[in-house]
């Protein structure tokens, strides 16, 4: 077997050589490795040539669900597997799929997991693979990107600024059938069901059906968020609602702070989605 490791050096707030630890975990195994590491002008064609060159049987994310969407992206509608190693700040994928955040752990998981093909969901000129969404905390995560503090300290410090700062806006969700008005929080499209926090946002997701959902957070229901992860019990629709759906175009009234997997975009008022089923492997 051949594995193709794509490494994101700059993923996470660890002091890991990435590199030496994948060589020698593989040393004394007969499994073949090649290792490319991204360099920071890397584009897609490029991770796309080293695919092609290596003709690995596997191709390994490592870092976080940044690292892993741009694999996914060069993978997408293939047979080949798909493997993740969690080297990123919060994982969030690699959570939701059950594979080991312990590096040595998820490599050897390599070996033992099976392919399973999942869906993403393509929105605007991006794919997801694991949550979207546009206001709250799309501005949450522009804000933690400029702060020196990495990890949960750092996290924690940007919702702070976020909960401060960040006003509701006005949007418009057109689903199949049904046109929804609200004053919004936040709005996410959730291909996952919880973000890497833990915090499960979005409980009745599947990453291997037809759908994807829509998270309609009316106002700052934390607590709404919280009971639901305690408890069990469902949201209360006048704080938040979800639908099931395989499209929808989303319109702000005015221009609004987006994120995809855990990648700033930029500010938008308009934002279309749609399912492509079973779209890549994963090992998991």
């Amino acid at each position: 077997m051949k594995l193709l490791f794509i490494i994101n050096p700059g993923s996470g707030s660890h002091n890991i050589n990435l590199k030496e630890v994948i060589s020698n975990h593989f040393e004394k195994n007969p499994i073949e490795t090649d290792l490319f590491e991204l360099p920071d002008d890397c584009s897609i064609d490029k991770i796309k040539h080293e695919i092609s060159r290596s003709k690995a049987d596997k191709v390994i994310a490592v870092g976080g669900d940044g690292t892993l969407k741009l694999v996914a992206e060069c993978l997408l509608n293939s047979e080949t597997p798909i493997g993740i190693i969690p080297a990123g700040s919060a994982n969030g994928m690699a959570k939701e799929l059950g594979i080991p955040t312990d590096i040595t752990e998820a490599l050897n998981f390599l070996e033992t997991g099976t392919p399973k093909k999942i869906h993403v969901v393509k929105i605007n000129d991006e794919i997801c693979i694991h949550l979207a969404d546009l206001g709250f905390n799309a501005y949450l995560v522009n804000k933690f990107d400029t702060l020196p503090e990495r990890g949960m300290w750092g996290y924690a410090k940007a919702t702070w600024h976020a909960l401060w700062n960040h006003k509701r806006m006005d949007v418009e969700l057109k689903l199949k059938d049904e046109t929804v008005k609200s004053k919004a929080a936040m709005v996410a499209i959730a291909n996952a069901t919880m973000y890497g926090t833990g915090l499960k946002i979005n409980p009745d997701g599947k990453l291997d059906d037809e759908l994807f959902e829509i998270i309609l957070v009316k106002d700052y229901s934390y607590l709404e968020i919280l009971k639901i992860w305690i408890t069990k019990l469902p949201f209360n629709p006048k704080k938040i609602e979800v639908f099931q759906t395989s499209e929808v175009k989303i319109y702000s009234k005015y221009k609004a702070h987006f994120q995809v997997d855990g990648e700033y975009i930029g500010k938008l008022n308009k934002v279309e989605a749609t399912i492509i089923p079973a779209a890549i492997s994963v090992i998991v």
